[in-house]
């Protein structure tokens, strides 16, 4: 939960920021508030396919895309300070006895490991881990530790739906997460918190103290509007200074006030007092806690956490390597995949994180203003060429080929992130392309127009019919036979005298002519001229009249 109403109050101070804000950013993750996220949008689906897990599986695939480093970071055991709170949510509480909780007043409680949840944990941590990505168990408050992460800058900033994780030390924490087109992410950044509203950490905790937390009940009579004016009124340096030597005196003598400036507003009957008496008895009962109220200012300062400087954090902090066949393994149990679908849903994945490390490496040289070539760089280019160019969604993107990704041989990434890590490569695919064009434009012959070619062909041809059927020469002009005759080489001959021999050359001028007309009739065919069934039964009929000239040369 966190602290209460503190979400409406930090309303003014969210941001809605594009997923691409969170590429190449270092996230810790409160995974506990993920899977309850995840359980609680999928209650009505069937526990054998685990939705939380394939949900997780898929909000991760977008990340790593990004080349989001992710640490994810599980709930230790239960702060004692709030074991009441803890145990009333299981609604345990009426079977608690006074002596159990004197007894465990001072010590932490360990968490059921053999829950549910807890197995819906370690579940996400297998995951996470064939997807390469670390986990650490807290010592108690997962918030706490990934507060820690973001106040120490091992981090850039917190996944996590408790509000009292800025109590905790955290700078900027990511809220919610929403993928798909047009993926955003909902942050809160502590500077904007201080500049807006004039909130510290400090102002915080005084907040948590008045309306409720995980930690405390709240004041009664202290609602969001009344607890803010009261702690800006005394400012973040000196509220913490005011609770620890007044406790919470100060905030039971705002609500006095109040109560009597009430009072006098209305008649003092019988009914009136009745009213009056119960908030009051009330009031008194929430500020019973009062005597530990340093105790809960310290839970927030002094979080029991992993140092920085420790192993485990250490190893967290550490890049981890992608298990591909642990991951195949994980996919086919839970979701019933083949590895074949598993590679299909990760590799591209795995691939485009691997061209933004290349991106980030070549863009921030050691020199300033140095220019490297990409043939130069100290780790090889994983893309090998661009195959074609795409639209996906409403943007420009590359298919591409790639060099030595667990067999993947190509997928679609959009055109920015390879103009910031190989522009050469698109150079080079659009000089191909130029290239293949004038090919192309070189190989193609003139098409030409059936109509004409068609009709110029049985012009000629009726022409050259006329030599072999005198008969018909009649119904025909001379100039047409004569031009035709005078192309394929022919002389004008009286039909009536008796036939001379034909020279050889003339001959063989005679053959070449048909033979250009059969090669006219075959190219309309093939580049498909020929479209109507009256050009196709024109074309039959012109190539039988040719072979039968032919055959009488």
């Amino acid at each position: 939960m966190g602290v209460k109403n503190l979400w409406d109050i930090l309303e003014s101070c969210k941001k809605t920021l594009p997923l691409n804000h969170l590429q190449n950013k270092r996230l810790c993750v409160d995974l506990s508030c993920w899977l309850i996220q995840f359980q609680n949008a999928s209650r009505s689906a069937c526990a054998k396919e685990k939705p939380y897990l394939k949900t997780l599986f898929h909000r991760l695939r977008a990340l790593i895309a990004l080349n989001c480093s992710l640490i994810f970071v599980a709930d230790g055991a239960i702060p004692s300070i709030k074991l009441s709170t803890y145990r009333r949510r299981l609604g345990l509480v009426s079977e608690i006895s006074n002596d159990d909780r004197t007894s465990e007043a001072m010590t932490s409680l360990r968490r059921n490991m053999g829950s549910e949840f807890s197995r819906m944990i370690k579940e996400a941590k297998v995951l996470g881990l064939a997807l390469g990505i670390p986990f650490l168990d807290g010592i108690e408050e997962a918030e706490a530790q990934c507060a820690l992460f973001n106040s120490e800058s091992l981090c850039d900033g917190c996944f996590t739906s408790d509000s009292d994780i800025f109590l905790f030390g955290a700078r900027t924490v990511y809220r919610e997460i929403f993928l798909g087109e047009g993926g955003y992410v909902i942050c809160y950044d502590m500077v904007d918190i201080e500049k807006k509203l004039g909130f510290g950490r400090n102002s915080l905790i005084a907040l948590a103290l008045l309306l409720g937390s995980d930690y405390s009940h709240g004041v009664y009579g202290f609602g969001p509007e009344t607890s803010c004016q009261l702690v800006k009124s005394i400012g973040d340096i000196n509220i913490l200074l005011r609770v620890k030597s007044e406790g919470l005196a100060f905030a039971e003598k705002k609500s006095k006030a109040k109560a009597t400036v009430k009072s006098l507003n209305c008649n003092f009957d019988k009914e009136n007092l009745i009213c009056y008496k119960q908030p009051n008895a009330e009031r008194e009962k929430k500020l019973e806690p009062n005597d530990n109220v340093l105790e809960i200012i310290n839970a927030y300062l002094k979080p029991k956490c992993h140092l920085p400087d420790s192993e485990v954090v250490q190893s967290a902090c550490t890049t981890h390597p992608f298990q591909r066949g642990r991951l195949q393994q994980i996919c086919a149990i839970s979701f019933g995949w083949t590895p074949e679908k598993t590679d299909e849903y990760i590799l591209p994945k795995i691939a485009e994180r691997d061209l933004r490390r290349f991106a980030n490496l070549r863009n921030t040289p050691s020199e300033p203003g140095a220019n490297i070539p990409w043939h130069k760089m100290p780790v090889p280019c994983p893309v090998t060429a661009i195959v074609k160019q795409r639209k996906l969604q409403g943007r420009e993107c590359f298919e591409v080929s790639w060099q030595d990704m667990y067999g993947l041989q190509t997928s679609i990434v959009s055109a920015d992130l390879i103009e910031s890590a190989c522009p050469e490569k698109i150079a080079e695919f659009r000089e191909k392309k130029t290239m293949v064009k004038k090919r192309i434009t070189r190989k193609q012959k003139p098409k030409m127009d059936s109509n004409v070619d068609l009709n110029k062909v049985d012009f000629q041809l009726q022409g050259l019919l006329l030599d072999t059927e005198p008969q018909s020469y009649t119904h025909h002009q001379p100039s047409s036979s004569s031009q035709f005759l005078h192309d394929i080489g022919a002389e004008i001959i009286d039909l009536s005298s008796p036939s001379p021999p034909l020279r050889a050359c003339k001959l063989a001028r005679s053959h070449e002519a048909i033979d250009r007309q059969m090669k006219m009739i075959d190219l309309c065919e093939t580049d498909g001229e020929v479209s109507s069934p009256e050009h196709e039964r024109k074309a039959r009929e012109l190539r039988l009249f040719i072979e039968s000239i032919r055959g009488d040369l």
